[in-house]
Order: C-alpha cells, then sequence, then structure tokens
C-alpha cells in the first residue's frame, strides 16, 4: 500500500507542481502541497454553485430560499468556528487540516445519499453549509499559519501566485466539466466528486510528511474564543491591513450578495441551461490565469502599494455590467467579458493581497487573526447576503445586482491611499527568532487566497476552499475572504 513516502512520488509531485508553470522548484513539502491544493480545488469548481443549483432545480427554491441558504450557512458556521480559531493556535497544524478535510468530505457526501433516498430537503442543505462553513473557517486558522514557517518571506508571493493560477486554470476546467456532469448524471454528482476531492487533499497533506512539534501554550488560563479579540484589535490597528480588511468584506460581501440572485436570474427567469451557466463563469477565469501569472512581474515593475491601489481599484468597476443580462448568445457573451476583465484584475491583486497581509502577521497570533479575518468575512457576507435577498423580493434580482454593482464602485474609497506611516516590520522579522524552529515544521497549509473561497473575489485566502465550491451560492472569482 503507497503510504505517500515514495522518494520517486515525492520528486514527481514537487517537478510536475513546482516546474510546471515554469518556475523554480519551491521544495518538495511544497510539491504535495500544491498537489493537495489542486486536488481540492479541481472538486470545488466541478461543484460550481453546486447548493444553489440543487434548491433551485430539486427542491424548487426561489430568491428568498437561496439567499437565506447562502446567509444562514456562513453565519452559523463563523459563530460554530469562534472557539477554533484560539484552539487551533496551539496544535498541531496538519493534524488539524487534514481532520476538517475530512470532515467536510464526511458532511457533503450526506447529500447524495439522501436525493438517492428520497429524502433530500432544505433544511439538511442548512445543515451541510453550516459545517463546511465552520470546517473552512478552522482549516484557514491553520493552513495560514503552517505556510508562514513553509517558506521564507521571498517565495510568498511565488507560492500565491502559483495557487492562484491553479485556482483559475480550475476554474476554466471544472465548472463546465461540472455542468455537463450534472445534465448527464444528475444534480448532486457534483457534490460527490467534491467530496472525493477533500478525501484526496487530506491525503496530500498527509502526504507531505515530517515531524510537527506541538506549538508551546504559554502559562496561564485556557485560550477561548475571547482570544479572537486580539486578531481583530491587530488588524484595526494596522496602518495597511485595517484599509485593506475593511475594503476586502465590502468589495467580496457585495460580489457575493450578488451570487444566488444572478443564479436565480439566469437559471430560472432568463431560462439559461446549467452547462450555459456554468460555461459562461468558467470561460472568463483564463484572466485570472493571465492575472495571477503575471502579478509578479507587475508588482516587480510598479511596486506592490501601487499593484494594490491600481488593481484594487479597476476590480470594482465591471459587476455592474451584469445588470445588463438577457437571453441569448448575447446575453452569455455580455456575462463573459464582464467576468473576465473582473477576473484578469483579481488574478493580481488577490497575491499581492495574500502575501502582503501574511507577512504582516507574527507565527505567534497568525491562526487568531486568519480566523478574525475570515469570520469577519464570512459574517459579513451572510448579512449582506440576507440583506440583498430581501431587497430582490422588493425590486426583482436584476435591480439588486444593479445596485450592488454601483455601491461597489465606491469601495477604491476604503483602500490605503494616504498611508504614511511605516508598515511594522515584516512577520518573517520575526522568524529572525522563529525560522529555526518554522525549518523544522513539516509545513503544509496555505489559506493564503481564500474561499472562499468561492471563485471570485479576493480576499486572500486561496486555500481555503470554499473558495467556491460545492458550498451555497458560489461564484466564479472568489472574493478575499480570508
Amino acid at each position: 500500500m503507497w503510504t505517500g513516502n515514495d522518494p520517486l512520488f515525492d520528486f514527481g509531485a514537487a517537478a510536475c507542481f513546482d516546474l510546471a508553470v515554469g518556475g523554480r522548484s519551491l521544495g518538495r513539502r511544497f510539491g504535495w502541497l500544491w498537489a493537495a491544493y489542486a486536488a481540492s480545488a479541481f472538486g470545488t469548481r466541478f461543484a460550481f454553485d453546486a447548493f444553489s443549483l440543487i434548491a433551485i432545480v430539486v427542491l424548487g427554491a426561489g430568491t428568498t430560499e437561496v439567499s437565506l441558504l447562502a446567509a444562514t450557512g456562513l453565519v452559523v458556521g463563523a459563530v460554530v468556528a469562534l472557539p477554533l480559531g484560539p484552539w487551533v493556535e496551539f496544535r498541531r497544524k496538519r493534524p488539524v487540516m487534514i481532520a476538517m478535510d475530512l470532515v467536510r468530505c464526511a458532511a457533503l457526501l450526506t447529500i447524495p445519499v439522501a436525493y438517492a433516498l428520497g429524502w433530500l430537503g432544505f433544511g439538511q442543505l442548512l445543515v451541510v453549509s453550516v459545517i463546511v462553513a465552520a470546517a473552512d473557517i478552522t482549516f484557514l486558522a491553520a493552513s495560514g499559519a503552517f505556510l508562514k514557517t513553509l517558506l521564507p518571506k521571498e517565495d510568498l508571493l511565488v507560492a500565491n501566485a502559483r495557487f492562484e493560477s491553479t485556482t483559475w486554470t480550475a476554474t476554466v476546467l471544472g465548472p463546465p466539466l461540472g455542468g455537463f456532469a450534472v445534465g448527464l448524471f444528475g444534480p448532486v454528482t457534483t457534490i460527490a466528486a467534491d467530496a472525493v476531492s477533500y478525501l484526496l487533499s487530506a491525503a496530500g497533506i498527509r502526504a507531505i510528511g515530517g515531524s510537527e512539534p506541538r506549538p508551546e501554550r504559554p502559562e496561564g488560563p485556557r485560550l477561548s474564543g475571547r482570544d479572537l479579540r486580539e486578531g481583530w484589535r491587530f488588524i484595526l490597528t494596522h496602518p495597511l491591513l485595517r484599509p485593506l480588511f475593511f475594503n476586502t468584506l465590502v468589495v467580496n460581501g457585495l460580489i457575493m450578495a450578488t451570487a444566488p440572485l444572478f443564479a436565480v436570474l439566469m437559471l430560472g427567469q432568463l431560462g439559461f441551461a446549467p452547462w450555459e451557466y456554468a460555461l459562461a463563469f468558467a470561460i472568463p477565469c483564463l484572466g485570472g490565469l493571465l492575472g495571477s501569472r503575471l502579478s509578479r512581474s507587475i508588482v516587480a515593475g510598479y511596486g506592490r502599494d501601487r499593484v494594490l491601489l491600481v488593481a484594487g481599484t479597476v476590480r470594482v468597476c465591471w459587476p455592474v455590467g451584469l445588470v445588463f443580462i438577457h437571453p441569448g448568445v448575447s446575453g452569455i457573451v455580455l456575462v463573459v467579458v464582464v467576468e473576465f476583465a473582473l477576473i484578469t484584475c483579481i488574478g493580481v491583486f488577490n497575491p499581492v493581497l495574500a502575501t502582503s497581509r501574511l507577512e504582516q502577521v507574527s507565527l505567534d497570533r497568525a491562526a487568531r487573526t486568519l480566523s478574525a479575518w475570515s469570520i469577519a468575512g464570512k459574517l459579513t457576507t451572510a448579512c449582506l447576503t440576507a440583506l440583498w435577498g430581501l431587497l430582490a423580493a422588493f425590486t426583482g434580482p436584476r435591480a439588486a445586482v444593479g445596485i450592488a454593482g454601483l455601491l461597489l464602485l465606491a469601495t477604491p474609497l476604503l483602500l490605503p491611499w494616504n498611508r504614511r506611516t511605516p508598515v511594522p516590520g515584516s512577520a518573517h522579522g520575526d522568524q529572525a527568532g522563529g525560522s529555526e524552529s518554522g525549518k523544522q515544521v513539516a509545513g503544509a497549509g496555505e489559506s493564503l487566497l481564500r474561499a472562499g473561497a468561492r471563485l471570485r473575489g479576493g480576499d486572500g485566502s486561496r486555500l481555503d476552499r470554499d473558495a467556491g465550491g460545492s458550498g451555497p451560492a458560489r461564484r466564479t472569482a472568489e472574493p478575499d475572504d480570508a
């Protein structure tokens, strides 16, 4: 039985994934981590908008129900995850990541089983979405802390760009293949495939190998959910992270709030087939691949601050165009053009944001800070999703999408345009004292860019796979929610 320790397989994984994009190898462990992420990302994109699709097609849900599904999973999942961030801080991170992958796999598998037995209901979709959301946040906290010990500071942007490229490659291929699979084999097929992808991700993370010392627990009372306040306090007092935090909360929240409404508009009112819907959001993801491949050279030419400001501004100029969607091929072309422009900008922005954020978070507070960021993102998205669901009930989904697009045009005001205060030393600065122990850690995680994420956004936690997979109301271009 293969255990993941065969040197030939180890070399193959590192070479295949590290050199596939034409860059230098970042090591065997990173190769396995990247392989695990690739399997997970493809499963997520293959199950593109699966919860919304099942709710609409199988259960006959409308705008309000689909928005409720998206919002409830995020809110309750975030509340459940509140004490988990501090708990993860002083646990070995790789076992936590593997456990969260297995939890998500088991939860998702209950859906095709219930569907086959005729027991599937809206309540089960809500429960599974809560479990997946809580596991996503926990995975993000562990993986983000892991990545800081896996790679030196100068390799973070390279790694993030590779994750971003993988995300968009999977997004180009996954949704149309998933749409065809739904048409051929039924609506829960992609959910089952996504569950298997979590299993493969867990196997890949386990294959990284190496020993991981247990983080030292400071003397004093046991950590609780209150320790997340330290994460929020750090973010809100940091001259760079604070404006980026508020900008990504609002941008991601508005983008994701319109996802279930746009699904109802295209699949319901305008009568597009599931494969047409998936194709309209898959093709533009070539822009994400292009943007992520260019991000490093753009930063080298223009500087990180300028790229954050320009890409962060241009990325929000496009969503308002979706209000003009109409039936037929020209309507699909409109979505493709708007999404291509949007996702290209996001592909540039996400790796830079993820790297900038991670560099500013010290190792001793990484899990709590990333959990605080992720929980705030999920709660904001949930609130805006619920609000936009109510708004659509009065105005219709098209008008609600247009209002969100107009509000997005004001979000560049939240970017750090006037930052003159020097940014506190990079968290890798504490690797002067922490790098020695960091080198001993069997690094595996990396939730820098999220999602989850979801396919289209830009919170910068790319390893958090809710980046758009089978979770409720996912869209292409996951906003940054980490």
